[in-house]
């Protein structure tokens, strides 16, 4: 146990907060924030006995923070002044907690509360303005001996007045925001170099997040150390340390992992550290609960640089609550109500450690992650959590969604309770940094204490996690158990378990990981947790969640061929959005000639922005522009490469200036499961333009297109890859092959049609522009014949938007021409009774069939 601060005998004195002589704590206290830190909040104000208004956007409308309330207010924005203080008015609430983040360090939403009678719990309007801008923060601090980073504001400065200041300072130099805080806008320049695109990123998001791109720049400490001191200050004379955190892992400027007491800091540094913070926080007169940010260079732990104070809650504070024992919240409610700060001798007992749980992938590169949280269930640790199964996960509001804490008597026995406590937490639905939060616990610099706050980044990106033999198991035996459950009627559910020659019972399942890995399996009844299906399947086991697609062994194997017959260093020409969010910059003209490298559109999303590059030289086609909200996966761009095709290729550009821009309709006849015919018509994708002449289609293998835009898509869910409207059930890209025009078979994605199971006849195709359909349409079940020879089963849907069209006239999603006469037969159903043998592998000599041809 180790004192921390006892309150010091010079103080900074105010007139209480209540303006009374006696003060009272609140009965209403409205909380304007969102997610985990509201309900936070909200068990504390419950314990008090003081009634919760919680406030939610349409977005959050069913959020757990809006019905854990005791009343909840809509409001257009959590960002919306007036409209969080008229909520507060109408609702009865006598003070606003801000939370953090959103609008708890904006000195006008202060301002506007106590115009309205409403208490701000927080500090007053000087230390908001003082320490909410960077650059002013750290003269002021500067003035009263607190030491601070060398560097300079680029307030007032021309770009070549910056570069050399710059140049004066010493590179490596941060560029961050004056305004605002987590981490956002924060870029690097490692020299001259670097300088020009630093600034113009630091200063977009600044201006895009906080109204103001104004830029600090300071020198980036080697190997540094991010360690933060807990302030509490009452308007009575007391302001005191609660002792540091340790901040240190952290990426992208985003902390991962905090704990306190930090693993590096004796008694002598952390008394050092308390009264740089505690002097900071006087120098503004401060009042409530705020945190004095430091960076310590890892070779100097006694030199502590002042980097900024945040004055509000922090993401971390629970494990500074843990080893102290003290609510921070209550104490900045008891602040703010006008009463003293009553605290017992400030002592750290034990070891806090906590996780941020984020809805991201690691395997692609931390971005962040959406969706639907299918399973919820906390681990054996404190949790603070935004979620619950059933929450939406979207691209509007961080990507935290929870924090694991635990504690105790040691830091090796807190690290050990926190990564058992992260194995109990199921997330499924949505992908996490679970498994890596326990990969990194598990780090051996990390079980030292050797820290800094480039360790992260030094560990790259990891590679998906391969399923247990535990969660393939189980993911087998649920898919198992739904082929043999009676469904919504589909003809899959009447056909079950077949092949060609007579019905079997499947005895293995192939199951795809997001790693790509194929993995044959037997069902088993196993202890694990499994959501979803029929087709894809999220399962939590071993302590690890996985999500598993089931996949024929034939399309498994067609995808090896594929990338194998890509070549090394051969890459798919269309880039696609690597995280749902909006598109901030296009860094090139569409038709531009590109090197490999080239920057090409920047996406910004969840505090963070990422730029698509080209992957190879080329001609680059812009599948997006400046503004447009894209869905992960997302086409922006192909960048194909200039390469003229073989002499004697036949088919794929079958002419100068011919669009794709909408899709041939192509009529066939296909066997169904059951062993009729039936008229299925299969559209090529809409998405590619116009070609030149010599050049193969981007997404055209012999004339026909591949369709990439989605693996699966989920009921209700709109197909944000298509104008298609919204999916009515699961769906997936199957693969199969077709024959290529100039013969031999090639590969080719078919897309089911998810945009519904019937169309009735006469009534207008509300997502085509096309016509109205000109029969009752059904999703058909059949069996096409892979270039392997083998028959597999394939969902494809009947094509109806085009069914109406007029004579003579090129239809619009067409390239082959115009149509032959309207109404006129779309295909010859082959007979019932001569059906297609599923056996019988395609000709390497047929050809692709055209309009009215029929698949041999």
């Amino acid at each position: 146990m180790t004192e921390i601060s006892s309150p010091p005998a010079s103080v900074v004195t105010s007139t209480p907060r209540s303006g009374a002589d006696a003060p009272r704590m609140f009965a209403s206290v409205l909380v304007a924030n969102r997610g985990e830190i509201a309900r936070r909040v909200f068990r504390t104000l419950r314990r008090l006995g003081i009634r919760s208004v919680a406030v939610f956007t349409d977005a959050d409308a069913d959020a757990p923070h809006a019905r854990e309330a005791d009343r909840a207010v809509r409001v257009p924005s959590y960002l919306d002044v007036d409209a969080v203080v008229a909520a507060a008015v109408a609702s009865g609430a006598e003070a606003v907690h801000p939370g953090y983040g959103f609008l708890s360090e904006n000195a006008g939403f202060a301002r506007a509360c106590a115009a309205a009678g409403i208490v701000f719990v927080g500090p007053g309007v000087e230390a908001l303005e003082v320490m909410g801008d960077k650059i002013r923060a750290k003269e002021h601090v500067a003035a009263h001996d607190v030491p601070t980073v060398p560097g300079f504001s680029a307030k007032g400065l021309s770009d070549d007045e910056i570069a050399a200041e710059a140049d004066r300072v010493g590179y490596p130099l941060l560029v961050k925001p004056s305004a605002g805080g987590g981490g956002k806008g924060m870029t690097i320049a490692t020299g001259p170099a670097d300088l020009a695109d630093a600034l113009a990123t630091a200063r977009r998001v600044a201006a895009a997040a906080f109204g103001d791109d104004t830029l600090l720049l300071e020198r980036l400490l080697e190997r540094p150390r991010h360690i933060e001191v807990q302030v509490l200050a009452d308007a009575h004379g007391t302001t005191l340390s609660l002792g540091e955190r340790e901040c240190t892992l952290q990426r992208r400027h985003q902390k991962v992992i905090e704990e306190a007491p930090s693993p590096v800091v004796d008694p002598v540094t952390r008394a050092r550290l308390g009264e740089a913070a505690v002097a900071a926080a006087r120098s503004v007169g401060y009042l409530g609960a705020g945190t004095v940010e430091f960076l310590v260079a890892g070779d100097r732990l006694d030199e502590p640089f002042f980097i900024e104070m945040n004055t509000r809650l922090q993401v971390e504070h629970p494990v500074t609550e843990m080893v102290t024992g003290i609510d921070i919240v209550e104490q900045q409610l008891r602040v703010a109500a006008g009463f003293a700060l009553d605290l017992p001798e400030i002592r750290l007992e034990g070891h806090a450690i906590e996780a941020r749980v984020y809805a991201e992938t690691p395997s692609r590169g931390y971005l962040p992650a959406t969706g639907t949280v299918s399973l919820w269930h906390p681990g054996s640790a404190r949790v603070d959590s935004a979620v619950e199964t059933g929450s939406i996960v979207s691209s509007l509001y961080d990507p935290m969604i929870a924090k694991v804490i635990a504690h105790g008597p040691d830091r090796e026995s807190a690290i050990a309770r926190l990564d058992a406590a992260l194995a109990e937490t199921v997330v499924l639905g949505v992908d996490t940094n679970i498994a890596d939060l326990r990969a990194l616990l598990a780090d051996a610099a990390v079980r030292a204490g050797d820290l800094d706050t480039g360790l992260l980044d030094r560990r790259g990106t990891p590679a998906a996690p391969e399923p247990s033999p535990t969660a393939l198991a189980a993911v087998a035996e649920r898919a198992r158990a739904d082929a043999e459950t009676p469904g919504d009627g589909s003809v899959w559910h009447r056909v079950g378990a077949w092949r060609a020659g007579g019905a079997t019972p499947v005895r293995t399942l192939a199951l795809e990981d997001d790693g790509g890995r194929v993995h044959l399996v037997s069902p088993a009844e196993v202890d694990a947790r499994v959501t979803g299906g029929p087709v894809e399947y999220w399962v939590h086991a071993d302590g690890v969640a996985h999500r598993l697609r089931l996949v024929s062994r034939r399309a498994a194997a067609v995808r090896r061929r594929t990338a194998a017959g890509r070549g090394p260093g051969v890459v798919a020409p269309d880039l696609v959005a690597p995280l749902p969010g909006t598109v901030v910059a296009v860094h090139v003209a569409d038709a531009d000639a590109v090197e490999a490298g080239a920057r090409l559109v920047t996406i910004e999303a969840m505090k963070m922005e990422h730029t698509v590059t080209a992957p190879h030289a080329g001609i680059v086609r812009l599948r997006t522009a400046t503004g447009a909200q894209v869905a992960r996966d997302a086409v922006v761009a192909t960048v194909t490469p200039a390469v003229s095709e073989p002499d004697g290729h036949a088919g794929a550009s079958a002419s100068a200036g011919v669009a794709r821009r909408t899709s041939a309709i192509r009529a066939t006849s296909v066997v169904g499961a059951a062993g009729g015919a039936e008229d299925v018509r299969i559209a090529e994708d809409v998405r590619a333009d116009v070609v030149p002449p010599d050049v193969p289609g981007p997404r055209d293998h012999a004339g026909v297109a591949e369709d990439m835009r989605a693996d699966v898509v989920r009921p209700g869910v709109p197909d944000p890859h298509d104008r298609a409207g919204v999916a009515s059930r699961t769906s997936v890209i199957r693969a199969t092959s077709v024959a290529g025009a100039a013969g031999g078979a090639e590969d080719v994605r078919i897309a089911e049609d998810v945009r519904a199971d019937v169309v009735r006849p006469g009534v207008p195709d509300p997502q085509d522009r096309a016509g109205v359909a000109s029969r009752t349409s059904v999703i058909r079940a059949t069996s096409v014949v892979g270039a392997a020879g083998g028959a597999e089963d394939v969902r494809i849907a009947e094509d109806v938007r085009a069914d109406v069209v007029r004579p003579g006239v090129p239809g619009p999603r067409d390239h082959a021409g115009s149509p032959a006469s309207a109404g006129s037969p779309a295909s010859a159903p082959v007979p019932a009774s001569a059906p297609v043998p599923a056996s019988a592998p395609i000709p390497a000599s047929a050809t692709i069939p055209s309009h009215k041809e029929t698949f041999p």
